[in-house]
């Protein structure tokens, strides 16, 4: 926390992108995906700076190279989705829980971003918000989904996967990313101002082909384990 109010006072002279955000947001006809991106970006890496925070990515060359797709990373804590957007090159984009997302600042940047906001236990809605996924995927966009549905301060731990997650993903026919994440809790869990990296590690995509046929319950088991896989192979190398 005292990680989260440095940030805060440090960017208090670059309180106008606040406004900045919501203005591109609203004039999306005007200023493109990309170019919301990159202010998205900018805000991060600010952020960063003043945080003392480092974030090394691997396996870009896992991510497919052209069309949609959904990546979904183990959740550890507020950084999580910050952390991928920044080594992220091409927009993309995050789902999240509707009643987290509109706090001044998070929900001018979720609107820039065009982010989706779900209501949790609202079936009607999640039917909805699962076609629109599919939908923009299907077209090209890219977004980040939390199969875990939160995160429970377990750090480098991996909870259970939500298999209604992958339903978009199914219905799209769009590749799958997994992604695993290292020390992201570390950011605004630990009570120190002392330097911290995190790591956000793409991993092989899977493709429509690789998971055609197989349930949701399947998917979201497979997907778990080369996350947990990956996670021991960088914190307990052989």
């Amino acid at each position: 926390m005292i990680r989260f109010v440095k940030v805060i006072v440090w960017n208090l002279p670059r309180i106008y992108m606040i406004p900045r955000m919501a203005y591109m947001a609203k004039h999306a006809n005007r200023y493109g995906e990309e170019e919301c991106y990159n202010y998205a970006q900018l805000a991060i890496r600010r952020m960063m700076r003043a945080g003392h925070i480092s974030t090394r990515k691997y396996g870009m060359e896992n991510l497919p190279s052209e069309g949609g797709y959904i990546l979904c990373p183990n959740h550890q804590g507020k950084f999580d989705a910050l952390g991928i957007m920044i080594s992220h090159e091409k927009p993309c984009s995050v789902v999240i829980d509707d009643a987290k997302s509109h706090g001044i600042l998070v929900k001018q940047f979720i609107d820039l971003v065009h982010g989706k906001r779900l209501i949790k236990n609202d079936f009607r809605q999640s039917v909805r918000i699962i076609k629109e996924l599919s939908e923009e995927t299907q077209k090209g966009r890219k977004f980040i989904i939390f199969p875990e549905g939160g995160y429970f301060h377990n750090h480098n731990t991996v909870g259970e996967f939500k298999p209604g997650c992958f339903k978009s993903a199914m219905k799209a026919r769009v590749p799958i990313v997994p992604v695993a994440l290292i020390d992201s809790y570390k950011v605004f869990e630990e009570w120190t101002l002392r330097k911290v990296e995190t790591q956000v590690h793409f991993l092989q995509a899977i493709s429509y082909d690789e998971y055609r046929g197989m349930t949701t319950v399947e998917i979201a088991e497979m997907v778990k384990n080369r996350i947990v896989n990956r996670i021991t192979e960088v914190l307990n190398p052989a």
